[in-house]
Parts: C-alpha cells; sequence; structure tokens
C-alpha cells in the first residue's frame, strides 16, 4: 500500500510538471482507497498496457509560446496536477499501464530551441514515470526535422533516460517520412530495436485536405487523422524505407488508419498502373505491399469488436496493442472490446490486452 510519506515523495517528483496541492494530496488518498478492475483470461490475471496515451509537459510547451487549455492541448494532458483522476479512469478501465507519448508541436522550431525542448521534454516523462514505474512508461520524443539531433536525443532518450521506443508524427512540416533525410534517425531506431510508434501529425492531411473537412461530423480528425497515418505508412513502403531498414518496428496509431481495410488495393495499383510503378511488378519494392503491413504493429483503436477480429485476421493478434487516446474520450471500453473479439484464443487476447507491448517495450509482464 502507498504510504502517505511515499505519495509525497511521487508527488514531489510530479511537481517538475506540475503544482501539486492539498487537493491532489486528498484526491489521491480517496483514490488509494479504490480497486483496480482486473482482467482475467484463462483463469489468470492479464496485464493490460496502453500504448497509445498521451500527456503533456508544460516547461516544453512554454518555450514554443503554448500553454494547457481548449480541446487540443487538454487540461488533463497534465499529469502533475491530473494524476490522480488519470489513475482512477486506467483502475476503472483495466488499464495497468499506460505508454505515454506526446504529439509533436515542435516540427518547425529551429535547432537550438529544439535541443532544449526535447531535453526539458524527455527529463520530465523520465521523471513521471520514475515516481510510478508500475503504472507508466513513455516514448521518447526527438526533433526530427534536424536528422543528427533526433539521432542524438533517441539514444539518449532509451540510455539516459529510460524511455522506451519513440514517437513521431505521420509527417515533418510537410515533409514525408520515407523522405532520405530522415534516413539516419530510421538506421538509428532500426539499430537499437526500438518501437517507433507513429501518430497523425495535426498539420498534416487534415491541414492538406483543408475545407473539404469543414462542417459536421468531426471530419478532420474522423477521416483526417487516419488518412495521414495512411499516407505515412504507405510511403514507407512504396518508397523504400522498409526494404532499406527492414529490422524497423513500427505501430501505426488508430489501427493503422484505412490501410488494413484497403491492403489488397494496395496490391493491385502498380499492376493496374505499371507506367507509374517503375521498377517492378509493385515498383522499386522488394515484396507486395500487404506484406510489408503485416510486419507493422497496430493499436486497437477501432471502436468494435468487430473491428479488432478483422485488424487480427489481416495481420495477426500479435501485432495488436491496446490503445486507447486517453484522455481524450473516445472509448471507455478497450479491454471489454478485446475480450469480446470473436475468434480469438487465450493467446491471442493476452498478446493484445499486454504481452506484445511488455516484449517490444521491456516492460515485465
Amino acid at each position: 500500500m502507498t504510504t502517505r510519506r511515499d505519495f509525497i515523495a511521487s508527488a514531489s517528483t510530479f511537481a517538475g510538471l506540475a503544482f501539486v496541492g492539498c487537493d491532489m494530496l486528498a484526491s489521491r488518498h480517496a483514490h488509494a482507497q479504490g480497486a483496480r478492475r482486473e482482467t482475467i483470461v484463462a483463469g489468470r490475471r492479464a496485464k493490460v498496457i496502453d500504448v497509445h496515451a498521451h500527456c503533456a509537459v508544460p516547461e516544453a510547451m512554454a518555450l514554443m509560446n503554448l500553454k494547457l487549455g481548449g480541446p487540443t492541448f487538454r487540461p488533463d494532458l497534465h499529469m502533475g496536477s491530473t494524476l490522480a483522476q488519470r489513475l482512477t479512469v486506467m483502475d476503472a478501465q483495466g488499464i495497468d499501464m499506460q505508454v505515454l507519448s506526446i504529439n509533436p508541436y515542435w516540427y518547425k522550431a529551429e535547432r537550438d530551441l529544439a535541443e532544449k525542448l526535447i531535453q526539458v521534454q524527455n527529463e520530465k516523462l523520465a521523471e513521471a514515470c520514475g515516481a510510478q514505474p508500475d503504472r507508466f512508461v513513455a516514448f521518447a520524443t526527438v526533433a526530427l526535422q534536424h536528422p543528427d539531433l533526433a539521432v542524438r536525443q533517441l539514444e539518449e532518450g532509451v540510455k539516459k533516460y529510460g524511455l522506451r521506443g519513440v514517437s513521431i508524427g505521420g509527417s515533418v512540416d510537410g515533409l514525408e517520412l520515407s523522405d532520405p533525410k530522415f534516413h539516419p534517425f530510421w538506421a538509428k531506431a532500426e539499430q537499437m530495436g526500438l518501437l517507433v510508434f507513429i501518430h497523425p501529425q495535426a498539420t498534416g492531411a487534415q491541414t492538406d485536405l483543408g475545407k473539404r473537412l469543414k462542417g459536421n461530423g468531426y471530419l478532420e480528425n474522423v477521416i483526417g487523422w487516419p488518412v495521414e497515418t495512411s499516407i505515412a505508412l504507405s510511403h514507407l513502403i512504396f518508397e523504400g524505407t522498409l526494404d532499406r531498414f527492414p529490422g524497423l518496428k513500427i505501430c501505426g496509431a488508430h489501427g493503422g488508419g484505412y490501410l488494413p481495410s484497403y491492403a489488397g488495393r494496395l496490391d493491385f495499383g502498380c499492376p493496374t498502373r505499371p507506367d507509374l510503378c517503375p521498377g517492378g511488378p509493385y515498383g522499386p519494392i522488394k515484396k507486395k505491399p500487404s506484406e510489408y503491413l503485416a510486419q507493422m504493429y497496430y493499436d486497437t483503436m477501432v471502436f468494435s469488436p468487430e473491428g479488432i477480429r478483422h485488424l487480427a485476421a489481416e495481420f495477426g493478434a500479435n501485432q495488436l496493442m491496446v490503445g486507447t487516446d486517453y484522455p481524450f474520450p473516445w472509448t471507455k471500453t478497450m479491454v471489454d472490446e478485446v475480450m469480446a473479439t470473436p475468434g480469438l484464443s487465450d493467446a491471442d487476447r493476452i498478446a493484445i490486452l499486454g504481452g506484445t507491448a511488455a516484449k517490444l517495450l521491456g516492460i515485465r509482464a
């Protein structure tokens, strides 16, 4: 049981992210009295790891003249001031651990600013995880617009700060992730055997589509963000990045966008228009496009047991990991959806719930 002394020590670490007042101490004490939902598979408790959970570091944001507030930079992204709330939600949903990530907002920053921002950010992520090591790990952040700097930040984030893998946007200030400029980053990620979590970039496809996504339905996110992921992963395939770096471990957010439902169409594009794909049956790449998709990983942000069943049927249950997009209120029932997915074995469910994430991120299962 967490003692008051233990908690105060933990809270002082989080204070680097936010002021921790008496009201938080009280709510944290109340939280400690609650029960954590346990997920049982085949008579044994399964550890649930959420690989798609967001947070923010206000000190880093301030360097870009940004602050928390509004629907994008929600106040509950703030680990320090809303830790008790986050833990309460995790416990209620049966999430044992979150893998924290921060959507890049710094890809236009000049080198010196970007270097300072990432240093502050990765330090604070490490502190947050160190204060609650049984509940949180985090993806390193990097200034990918400066690839040589990103390589150093990646290595430092993992080796110095103990961060697990790296999160990046689906595009970088208008450039595709497959651009040769980023080869040094991909080479380092492959060399280190790290999971790269690709999340849609707010200034990506939805900005390019502009007025087409205006109107009702929140289409700039509902359609635009999966399109951004779909484009990013497609370029990595067709531009040969995955041939050049075959050992890469990539996870596509939001179930990989639209690609899992359209893998066959990718395979038929070049045979249908070979004049647009010089070099071979599928252009210059070595395999069918769908074969590259099968070597990637995907979160379960597809909102239904049938959607998860389809992902598993396309790519295998071992390629799937739980994602909730916390604190954005897309879903509260992800564990239930995995448990209700038809056709999965007990081993499949254990892998999706946390087994695969534990192996990829070096987490004790």
